[in-house]
């Protein structure tokens, strides 16, 4: 059985501030939250996962309890930090959207530090997204821009990548909660962790990991291309559709997606 309390703190890289937990004992499987979210995401996978792995949950920088951005820096750099002041190179990496996103990112930079990839609804650096999605997302970094925080986060909270999430009253109100508390500062300023040049689609087949890519059947269109260019191109993958659930598949099915990842996990 997992420890009942996790251990948690905050590390420190630069002058920020990253919180993190850690649950559990064995090989380590670490959770990448999307935007706008924070580690609280996970919760419905921790006790499962702690039975048989170390399970480190952290708030990526300008998220949740972490540090807002305040220097040069790369998301894939913080996680390095993390892992090796906690020991726990190599490590599955289990990321949701943004988070698959930096995963991504974290495999191709620093591939000996990663046993293997789960990308959930992932986003992709060099995909080109719809009009639709592009439309929504800068209607949304005006309105932030513009100073009102509040509407930016009414936006975002009612975008249809949320609404098969919102139809469960709890994960609706997990979802309310997480964003709410959102500082906006990636609406509001130029991020300077920037995407990779050239960008992971042009090197998906370098990516060396096994790959279970997770996609919920009520998704968007822009995350379904691309769970279908992942399943294609990456070397080692294999692709699981998860039937009704939309974007967030570990939230609205945790059962199913708790399943089909430590199954995943189980083979290595």
């Amino acid at each position: 059985m997992p420890q009942e309390r996790p251990i948690e703190g905050f590390f420190s890289r630069g002058s920020a501030q990253i919180y993190y937990q850690s649950y559990g004992q064995g090989v380590p499987v670490v959770f990448l939250h999307g935007f706008g979210l924070d580690s609280r995401m996970w919760e419905p996978q921790l006790e499962p996962f702690a039975q048989a792995f170390r399970v480190i949950r952290y708030d990526l920088r300008g998220y949740g309890r972490s540090s807002l951005p305040a220097e040069p820096y790369a998301q894939t750099d913080d996680l390095l930090w993390l892992l090796r002041y906690l020991d726990a190179i190599p490590a599955h990496l289990v990321g949701l959207s943004m988070g698959g996103q930096f995963a991504l990112r974290f495999a191709l930079t620093y591939p000996q530090a990663v046993r293997s990839l789960v990308l959930a609804g992932s986003a992709l650096d060099g995909y080109r997204w719809s009009v639709q999605w592009q439309e929504r997302w800068q209607g949304i970094l005006s309105v932030a821009r513009a100073g009102d925080l509040e509407e930016a986060k009414r936006r975002w909270l009612s975008h249809p990548l949320f609404a098969p999430a919102l139809e469960q009253p709890l994960v609706a109100a997990s979802l309310a909660t997480q964003i709410n508390g959102y500082s906006g500062w990636h609406w509001i300023n130029r991020d300077p962790d920037q995407p990779p040049n050239p960008p992971v689609l042009d090197r998906l087949e370098q990516v060396v990991q096994p790959a279970l890519v997770v996609v919920g059947e009520r998704d968007l269109a822009d995350f379904q291309t691309i769970a279908h260019t992942l399943a294609s191109r990456l070397p080692h993958s294999r692709k699981v559709v998860i039937p009704k659930a939309g974007h967030m598949v570990n939230l609205e099915a945790p059962d199913r997606f708790n399943q089909e990842v430590l199954e995943f996990l189980s083979r290595g």
